[in-house]
């Protein structure tokens, strides 16, 4: 059988070197999940329809699975240069086809949820500014913000980085601010040890609880994207993940074991089933008072922004890097000759999530329950897809011998591990995506078959390529990471006496140590999931 993984490069970083530190990789991909869209949106749900107060059971679960998910996605990131994502480390341990099929899957999924976001920014802008008495339609709120995403997505990425470093500092530190509220209220009594016995963890609607847990961390997984414009890829981008990890599920942990303190195990169901989407208004409004609770709403259409924006950036990446490899138009592999970004890509999601928008606008549609709970939904479902077959694909590369003298552990059980969780994930996703969406229209439960159509469409491109476009196939996971050309040859020396040999030792980049340090160091965390529900307190 022939072996359809493109031939490895021995360096996959030979772009001069970026811009970018872990710190700055780190904001980008928390800022993609949205930690306070998760907390008003997603939480409350997982309360109602899930299993209560098992909740911060869940997001722990989904932390220890996705940091399992991590362990193995690191390998594949030192051995593409921390770059591609998904299509990278698919080409290079599953081969062409499978990168084919993945990398348009991802393209999908991503523009998706970018222009889902949009539609919640949107959305949830309107409401804030109507409750302070200013009357503005939705599309002007939704209008601004993509604009003000396309001005920074044709900028050089390092603007972006330190922009969503504050916009996701001031989200955490509201929430945190109510976490330390919570807790001096009610001391030890806010931590419910009744969140983590047995029978909450595995009562009714532990599925439902972890779906909502796994579907919170969408964005974390992005750090693979930026290893082109990263100091040092091979460090900066496994530990960005592995931090991003930590933070996001600890985080979540800690914030929804509180809210269901400050409600009440007895009390929690029903409360949130009532409220859904104000439940974290109303806490706000309780522990932080009115100011606090402004402040809330006005964080959450800043957190809407920090995530439309970093996913936008991620779906330039990927239509940049699908580009360079010959699966997409040519000129959206160019990068600005000044700010070294995919500008022409970034140009071209931003008009493609303009004419969505305006499009459901036209429609008369709202832009919450149709556009972003369809198109998030369908997102979300695709990334997570990616996670799994990103899991699988360095455990085959191991069995295959493609890895030479890696740690079992860390490139066979423990991705393995990670593996078992996401397919659980995916399973849950499917199942209860009219929940996820929060729609029972037939053409919105049908979406799951679009991801379907453009996996089957890109096995099918790989075989065409394979047979009428050779050279193009043979380059396929590679060709994206030539950002200079060959020097001209120059004429060969006169011979001369070789100097005495002498051995220099490379060290190899330790994933573990890489992994200690993430957990040790910190920064913030997140998701993007936006709200269920048409009220806002």
């Amino acid at each position: 059988m022939p072996d359809n993984r493109p031939t490895r490069r021995p360096e996959a970083s030979a772009a001069p070197a970026g811009r970018l530190t872990t710190r700055h990789i780190l904001f980008l991909i928390v800022a993609a999940a949205a930690p306070l869209s998760a907390m008003v949106g997603t939480v409350p749900l997982a309360f109602a329809f899930g299993n209560g107060a098992g909740v911060p059971a869940a997001f722990a679960f989904a932390g220890i699975t996705l940091l399992c998910f991590s362990v193995g996605y690191a390998v594949s990131a030192r051995r593409t240069g921390g770059s591609g994502g998904f299509y990278a480390s698919t080409a290079a341990d599953l081969g062409r086809p499978p990168a084919v099929a993945t990398g348009y899957l991802a393209l999908l999924s991503y523009n998706c949820a970018t222009i889902g976001l949009a539609g919640a920014l949107g959305y949830f802008t309107q409401i804030i500014l109507a409750q302070h008495g200013l009357n503005v339609p939705w599309e002007w709120c939704a209008g601004v913000g993509i604009a003000l995403v396309a001005v920074l997505g044709y900028r050089e990425i390092g603007a972006s980085a330190r922009l969503l470093a504050l916009l996701m500092l001031g989200e955490i530190g509201i929430l945190f601010a109510l976490d330390v509220a919570i807790l001096v209220k009610h001391g030890t009594h806010a931590l419910p040890a009744s969140s983590f016995s047995e029978h909450s963890m595995t009562g009714p609607g532990t599925g439902v609880a972890l779906m909502f847990a796994f579907v919170s961390f969408i964005g974390f997984e992005s750090a693979a994207l930026y290893g082109k414009e990263a100091k040092d890829p091979r460090r900066s981008v496994p530990r960005a993940t592995y931090g991003a990890v930590v933070l996001i599920a600890g985080f979540y942990a800690l914030t929804s074991w509180l809210a269901v303190g400050a409600v009440g195990t007895g009390r929690l169901k029903e409360v949130a089933g009532t409220e859904l989407g104000n439940l974290f208004f109303d806490l706000g409004n309780s522990y932080l008072g009115t100011a606090g609770n402004t402040c809330l709403q006005v964080m959450l259409c800043t957190s809407l922004f920090a995530a439309t924006l970093a996913l936008h950036s991620a779906a330039n990446r990927y239509a940049q890097v699908l580009a360079a490899d010959g699966l997409l138009p040519a000129g959206l592999a160019e990068q600005h000759p000044r700010f070294a970004s995919p500008h022409r890509a970034s140009v071209v999601q931003t008009v493609l999530t303009a004419v969505v928008a305006a499009g459901f606008a036209l429609a008369g549609l709202n832009p919450y329950t149709s556009m972003t709970t369809s198109m998030l939904g369908l997102g979300t479902l695709g990334i997570v897809v990616l996670q799994a077959v990103a899991a699988l694909s360095v455990v085959v590369s191991r069995l295959r011998g493609g890895a030479r003298g890696g740690s079992w552990l860390r490139e066979v059980v423990i991705p393995l591990v990670g593996f078992a969780g996401l397919v659980v994930s995916v399973w849950l996703v499917v199942g209860n995506f009219s929940m996820l969406t929060g729609s029972t229209n037939v053409l919105v439960a049908d979406l799951p078959w679009l991801a379907v159509a453009v996996v089957v469409f890109g096995f099918l491109t790989a075989a065409w390529l394979r047979s009428a476009r050779r050279s193009t196939y043979q380059r396929l996971g590679t060709a994206h990471l030539v950002t200079e050309s060959a020097p001209a040859p120059v004429a060969a020396p006169a011979p001369v006496r070789a100097p005495a040999p002498v051995a220099v030792a490379v060290p190899e980049i330790d994933v573990d140590a890489d992994l200690a340090a993430a957990v040790a160091a910190g920064a913030v965390l997140s998701m993007s999931h936006a709200d269920s529900g048409e009220r806002h307190a």
